[in-house]
């Protein structure tokens, strides 16, 4: 058996992404195709603190009933001026009659969602360079005018 170290998490940070009202492309060969407009949002990290700035969106597929792939694309700006290039791909899966009042823009409780990501991040800054060398995994949930989302570095 080989010794190889068990990953642990650590919180990275936590986000609150505002959305706009979808874009339904409508039924493709692949699925339902939607794009959520990106308007806004905060990131609060541990001693950091960034904003999510508007032009980003999150493209989604409605798989079938009960799940959804995510592609989020956005940038953010932390306090010290720094620009963050995010991409989080996430799997939503739920009851089909939760899926269909998230897709209507309707609140469902967030547990009764299994929605898990994995964001990836890209950055001129020096200083931030050590983002770009790491994997990270999150949870989150959909709410009518937001998302909010907790990530962590895997270690």
């Amino acid at each position: 058996m080989l010794n190889l170290p068990t990953p642990e998490l650590k919180f990275f940070a936590d986000l609150s992404v505002l959305v706009a009202k979808p874009h339904e492309v409508g039924m493709t060969h692949h699925g339902v195709r939607r794009l959520i407009p990106i308007t806004g949002g905060q990131v609060q990290g541990n001693g950091w603190t960034a904003r999510v700035l508007s032009g980003g969106a999150d493209f989604q597929l409605i798989v079938n009933e009960r799940m959804a792939e995510l592609d989020a694309r956005y940038t953010i700006e932390t306090d010290g001026g720094d620009l963050i290039f995010v991409q989080n791909r996430a799997v939503r899966t739920a009851a089909p009659e939760v899926m269909a009042k998230l897709i209507r823009g309707e609140p469902v409780a967030p547990e009764s969602v299994y929605f898990r990501c994995s964001p990836s991040f890209e950055t001129a800054s020096a200083s931030l360079a050590w983002i770009t060398e790491r994997l990270f995994i999150g949870t989150g949930a959909r709410h009518p005018d937001k998302v909010v989302m907790r990530f962590f570095e895997v270690d």
